[in-house]
């Protein structure tokens, strides 16, 4: 059977009633900046993830766009940061005319190796970019006692991890911030593009609130240069109904997950998620390895094996930030980062969302051996 990498019509299928009386509630309204939707949500995730104050974004993106702005970083400044991410991570740092300092990273967890974070600190640091990639967060505690030592802000690109937890702490609540994204394939998915910046801090918490409708306050008076940042009140009527299935449904990726790691244990041509024992991992998504030069085949020919049994995959992330060519002014070359490197080479995403059947499964893992020889 074709089996999806994602499949959210099954998922609204279940909460399909709920959706649509939330959103007529803001269509009836026709309060759709902003309003009361938007405050219960930014309310509802910050409690979630152990934080005073949620400031609403237009997406992920901008939260973290939002979050380095209202900490004044900017031309002249440094922020390091992962290059085994999404773009968004270092094209915002980039936006506020910093310049970002990628680290390699653990090629267990794929997360930024807080080993290499100290050399990297120079005069210009202004923050630490942590990503918690996958939805398992990154090594905290070294990076916020490098932190503190040198007075540095730490900014969670917790995008791909909302309820994933570090030693009983919630991503994005270790942090000066932490920065959420409710693009729909994320574990907690609006109907389109949405995100929210959650910190302790209550001056940040108002700087971010000031920022995100252009540096205004009171209105048409501005003291800053903000940006249209706002999280519209539909999204927010959606991501708030779909707040109370969050943890049924990570676990649930959690269940498919050690499904897996099961069927592929046998196999050494293919490498399962590693999760360190304190983290609670999300699963936002499952991400096998295919080793080059131990027997098995070449990922790209899994790929296309997966491809004719029609399951559905993806490549998080084919090429590392500090080798695309936007970034090439800043100076990397090919072989810098050779653990980041390497995993862009070798990782490869299956199906892993809630809804997934058995069968599914077996569908799934089945075709992967079969590709490996395994």
């Amino acid at each position: 059977m074709a089996v999806p990498l994602l499949d959210l019509v099954a998922q609204y299928g279940q909460i399909r009633d709920e959706v649509r009386a939330a959103v007529d509630d803001v269509l009836e309204s026709q309060h759709c900046i902003g309003g009361p939707k938007v405050t219960e949500c930014e309310k509802a995730v910050a409690e979630y993830s152990d934080c005073r104050f949620g400031i609403g974004a237009s997406s992920g993106t901008d939260a973290i766009l939002n979050a380095l702005m209202s900490l004044e970083i900017g031309a002249g400044d440094e922020v390091i940061t992962t290059p085994f991410t999404f773009f968004a991570t270092a094209g915002c740092i980039v936006r506020t005319g910093a310049r970002p300092v990628f680290v390699d990273i653990d090629p267990k967890t794929y997360n930024i190796d807080p080993a290499l974070i100290e050399a990297a600190v120079t005069d210009r640091t202004r923050a630490i970019m942590p990503v918690h990639l996958f939805g398992q967060t990154a090594d905290m505690d070294p990076m916020m006692e490098v932190a503190l030592a040198r007075g540095l802000a730490v900014v969670e690109d917790a995008a791909q991890a909302v309820g994933a937890t570090y030693k009983g702490r919630k991503a994005g609540s270790m942090g000066t911030a932490g920065c959420f994204s409710f693009f729909p394939s994320k574990n907690l998915g609006g109907v389109g593009d949405g995100g929210m910046v959650v910190t302790n801090d209550a001056h940040l918490a108002e700087q971010c609130t000031v920022m995100r409708n252009h540096g205004s306050k009171p209105k048409y008076y501005h003291k800053y240069v903000g940006g249209n940042f706002r999280l519209d009140a539909i999204q927010a009527a959606v991501i708030t109904v779909k707040l109370k299935y969050l943890e049924q449904w990570h676990e649930a990726r959690r269940a498919n997950a050690a499904y897996y790691d099961e069927r592929f244990a046998p196999c050494e041509a293919v490498v399962t998620p590693y999760v360190e024992a304190h983290n609670r991992m999300i699963y936002n998504q499952y991400v096998i390895r295919i080793p080059d030069g131990n027997g098995a085949p070449p990922r790209d020919q899994v790929v296309a094996h997966l491809d004719r049994r029609k399951i559905g995959h993806a490549i998080y992330y084919p090429v590392p930030l500090h080798l695309q060519e936007c970034f090439a002014d800043l100076g990397y070359q090919e072989g810098d980062l050779p653990e980041s490197e390497k995993a862009s080479r070798e990782v490869l995403a299956i199906p892993i969302y809630p809804e997934l059947s058995q069968a599914q499964q077996d569908e799934v893992a089945d075709a992967v051996l079969e590709a490996v020889g395994g």
